[in-house]
């Protein structure tokens, strides 16, 4: 594996897990949980404990990028000795109402310190030079993507910047069907295999549109028809599911392009913030 910040070898494990089976997925998750685990945990009792072979541990280690089971060892030991391996908590039926907040506040500060670990400077660079130029910008998302997608429009507009936020899947593929070289689209996707969010890319792709995707898990099909790729990464419990953190990263992903893309025309953006304030403002007013 390249040398990561060791920071980031929680995240990195995580946004890899979708190309796992059940069972590999499974036996990982039972890894990541135990409590124990140190550089002295040996093969054979993974294996032992997970009722599966040594040579399917050895192969969930390099499908993860590791080159072998001694070296995801060496990583995650390291990892989970560090303060922002051990910020998430799951709830409990028993929790107090400040161990709730705390528990979901320090999820998410995690799920935000991960993803900026992990974010790739040249690919953000990529995405805010493709988003600069573009003609026109969609973008797509289903359910809680779709509202992430309407916080990014409200803040283009913003800075005087339209865009076109689809959260149906017909209304995606139609927009899709008219792309064209100068378009720009934009898909979030937490999962990464929410399909009728990948067709309308893939369309939209195949018609000669810049493809920008926002995904938890790095390797996953949304990945594979994207022309950049922007990765959050989080953890869930069973009332949050994973989407409530990734949500916050993903937010603060897309803030973080907006005030780039701001930032190449900062006159122009500041004098639009001004007339959309003044307009907003006046029309409450009277």
């Amino acid at each position: 594996m390249a040398q990561i910040d060791p920071k980031s070898i929680g995240a990195h494990i995580r946004t890899r897990k979708q190309q796992l089976t059940p069972l590999e997925r499974k036996v990982l998750d039972c890894i990541l949980a135990k409590s124990d685990f140190d550089e002295k945990t040996s093969l054979k009792e993974i294996a032992t404990e997970n009722q599966v072979s040594e040579a399917i541990v050895v192969k969930i280690a390099k499908k993860l990028d590791f080159s072998g089971y001694r070296e995801f060892r060496s990583g995650l030991a390291y990892y989970k000795q560090l303060e922002v391996a051990n910020l998430h908590n799951d709830i409990s039926a028993d929790d107090t109402a400040t161990q709730v907040i705390k528990k979901v506040f320090e999820t998410s500060i995690q799920a935000l310190q991960e993803t900026m670990s992990i974010l790739d400077i040249s690919e953000f660079e990529r995405c805010v030079k493709i988003l600069v130029e573009a003609d026109h910008i969609d973008l797509f998302g289903i359910g809680g993507s779709a509202q992430i997608a309407k916080d990014m429009a409200h803040k283009f507009l913003r800075i005087g910047i339209k865009t076109s936020v689809y959260d149906d899947s017909h209304m995606m593929l139609m927009a899709g069907a008219v792309s064209h070289p100068g378009n720009v689209v934009l898909a979030i996707s937490h999962s990464g295999t929410t399909i009728d969010v990948i067709e309308p890319l893939q369309l939209a792709r195949q018609n000669g549109a810049k493809t920008i995707a926002i995904t938890n898990y790095a390797i996953s099909p949304i990945a594979e028809c994207a022309d950049v790729v922007l990765t959050s990464t989080s953890q869930g419990s069973l009332l949050l599911g994973e989407n409530a953190a990734a949500r916050i990263a993903q937010l603060n992903i897309l803030d973080a392009l907006y005030v780039a893309v701001a930032k190449q025309n900062l006159d122009i953006s500041e004098d639009n913030l001004r007339k959309t304030r003044y307009a907003v403002k006046h029309k409450r007013t009277k």
